[in-house]
């Protein structure tokens, strides 16, 4: 399927829709990538913290490397919930088009809003990455993953940000979302897949019988098992 096209399965007709876990999900995306296996210059992007869960099973099943998109929501100050937006690792914010119908910000809130989410972003890069750069993109098939999606806000940042990096390709996979936001995603990709999109939706965590938070200790574990499965795939490949 390189043609563009998007892959939509698994829409319940109740509205639920319940993976047991992320690894189920990135197991069950894995199945509709399988044409992704051994790409030659493919890549997966993980949005942090979840999206690693899901992007290690991708990248078990298709060898493909994975590696981190550091992105922050911008909440309101009385919201944080609210995305007004998000900013990715070089600085360049997206901006929620309908967040300033709800919320008129200073300009001394809308600074220390993002002021605050660079300094965690840099904190994440030092963590996740431990002095390695980030991965060069340019003519690469770019696999763009999440635990799922609600506003899309950070999403959206995310397709921005990497399109900044003139890819070849740009796939996501997304293991449920809304109706609408899907639609959107679908416009600015080369290839979209995703396993859900139930109406009504509610929240991500509630298609997950086991939504747990991801700390940032296990999202360096699992970059560091994806880097030596990878390993071991090549040397096993070698022979």
């Amino acid at each position: 399927m390189l043609d563009g096209s998007s892959a939509v399965t698994g829409k319940s007709t109740s509205g639920i829709m319940i993976f047991q876990n992320r690894e189920e999900a990135g197991r069950r995306l894995a199945e509709r990538l399988a044409h992704y296996h051994d790409y030659p210059g493919g890549i997966i992007l993980a949005l942090p913290r979840g999206g690693v869960v899901v992007g290690y099973q991708l990248s078990l099943a298709l060898h493909l490397p994975l590696d981190v998109l550091i992105v922050r929501k911008i909440g309101a100050p009385d919201n944080p919930e609210y995305a007004l937006g998000a900013i990715d690792e070089a600085g360049s914010v997206y901006w929620n088009p309908t967040a300033d119908t709800v919320y008129h910000i200073s300009p001394t809130d809308l600074s220390r809003l993002l002021h605050g989410q660079q300094e965690e972003i840099t904190r994440r890069q030092a963590l996740y990455r431990q002095h390695r750069s980030f991965p060069v993109l340019t003519n690469r098939t770019v696999i763009l993953v999440d635990d799922g999606i609600a506003t899309g806000s950070t999403f959206f940042a995310s397709i921005q940000s990497i399109r900044g990096h003139a890819p070849q390709r740009l796939v996501a996979a997304i293991p449920v979302g809304p109706a609408d936001t899907i639609r959107e995603v679908r416009t600015l990709v080369d290839e979209l897949v995703v396993l859900a999109t139930p109406d009504p939706f509610w929240a991500v965590g509630n298609h997950y019988a086991d939504f747990a938070q991801v700390t940032d200790r296990e999202v360096v574990e699992y970059l560091h098992l994806a880097e030596e499965a990878l390993r071991e795939h090549a040397r096993s490949s070698s022979h």
